[in-house]
């Protein structure tokens, strides 16, 4: 195992990955027996699951994928969490609202998000002081960074959104020297405080997340002395991964998972895995005893990145978000889904990838669906178009390609429509 320094947060980062996969799988069955014992959402999901032959990815691969766009339908059966929190809400420490409405709970005890290795890896440390520009109402993002400052020793000036000039004097007079927040708030009140001819120049480091973060806004940030760092998290799931600086200050590559989260990336539409470098949904396995989410279907695209970073965190990388695998269209008044594109490349073997292409104009909408093949059969092509009018109840052209020329890009569907 690699000695841990002082640019980690906890030993469990730089373990080796051998002994992580072993932890992570010796206490999958017990998750899973726990999740059926104390969720009745999750007791009904996994049905006759017996939770100590789930000690193996192989074994995991065959339960249900539970998806963020379910959460409403079943929170609306069983408020407010549908059934799937281990500890009663009476027990929990907060609920937050999110648009939907959906509801996410958060439970007591020190960085119950995970965000304090984000933070942590970004460059913040005991002392700093940290200006916290998320939301505090509702939604769990400005509770859920501030966990992991205060984690971590920092101390946290609760600024909340909006109120730019507010926030600039904040900084100003405080000596605030740490951000957290989106980009292009960071970005407002950087520009904003130059107008006003505001001293900001205590702010030295910035996490930022929630947004895209634009090469250009992190190297303009840089040259004004403000290290930017970025994570990805959803409001189920907390913190699933983050950026780390290295010894000369620069960010690496890719983002690292979590600890305490088991990673899968799967066919979009479907549960099964990929393999690692294709790009497919985040579906994340959360060992968490208040609201244990197994194969939670987080909608979001990635891949996983080869090799350990420089950094020395040992964890799995990952591409970053790249996108939503929802990736439904309308086609003539009718849905198609990514999952009737799978169910397609399932009933015909010889496909080994497949993409929906739909073009035209409204009321003209044409769909091909290009396949990759390794046999090309007699009648393939139409034995797929039969496929795709008995599955869709519409349409569709068959364009066999070669293996390998598809897009690495997760996509199940491409909507090429131009809307006017």
């Amino acid at each position: 195992m690699k000695k841990p320094s002082a640019d980690h947060f906890d030993k469990l980062e730089t373990r080796a990955p051998k002994l992580r996969e072993v932890a992570l799988m010796a206490a999958l069955p017990k998750l899973v027996a726990h999740a059926k014992r104390r969720a009745p959402g999750f007791a009904r999901i996994l049905g006759d699951v017996d939770p100590a032959k789930v000690r193996t990815r192989k074994a995991l691969a065959a339960l249900p994928v539970t998806r963020k766009s379910d959460l409403a339908e079943l929170q609306a059966k069983e408020r407010p969490l549908g059934g799937l929190n281990a500890t009663p809400v009476s027990k929990l420490a907060k609920i937050f609202v999110s648009p939907g409405p959906i509801y996410e709970p958060e439970g007591r005890g020190r960085n119950w998000w995970r965000t304090a290795r984000a933070l942590y890896a970004g460059g913040f440390r005991a002392g700093d002081l940290v200006a916290n520009t998320f939301a505090y109402h509702f939604t769990p993002a400005g509770s859920m960074l501030e966990s992991g400052a205060l984690a971590i020793g920092c101390t946290v000036v609760p600024a909340g959104v909006g109120q730019t000039e507010m926030q600039i004097a904040a900084i100003r007079d405080l000596k605030i020297d740490a951000y957290i927040g989106t980009p292009s708030f960071l970005k407002l009140i950087v520009e904003k405080a130059a107008e006003l001819g505001s001293d900001i120049s205590s702010l030295k480091k910035a996490h930022v997340s929630a947004e895209y973060l634009p090469p250009v806004l992190r190297a303009a940030m840089l040259e004004r002395g403000i290290r930017v760092t970025q994570s990805y998290g959803t409001a189920d799931l907390g913190s699933l991964a983050y950026e780390s600086l290295v010894a000369d200050g620069s960010v690496t590559e890719g983002m690292i998972l979590d600890e305490g989260l088991l990673l899968e990336i799967v066919r979009p539409g479907t549960g099964d895995p990929l393999p690692a470098g294709e790009v497919g949904e985040v579906v994340i396995t959360s060992f968490n005893r208040d609201y244990p989410l197994i194969r939670f279907g987080t909608g979001d695209l990635s891949a996983i990145l080869p090799g350990e970073s420089p950094c020395g965190r040992t964890n799995t990388r990952i591409r970053g978000w790249m996108g939503r695998a929802d990736q439904s269209t309308k086609v003539r008044a009718m849905f198609v889904t990514p999952k009737q594109v799978n169910e397609i490349v399932r009933r015909h073997p010889e496909i080994a990838k497949a993409r929906l292409v739909v073009e035209g104009e409204s009321g003209n909408d044409r769909m091909t669906l290009k396949c990759e093949v390794t046999k090309r059969p007699a009648g393939l092509a139409e034995a797929v178009v039969a496929s795709i009018r008995d599955l869709t109840k519409l349409r569709g052209e068959v364009v066999l390609v070669e293996a390998g020329s598809l897009p690495n890009d997760g996509k199940v569907i491409e909507d090429l429509r131009k809307y006017s």
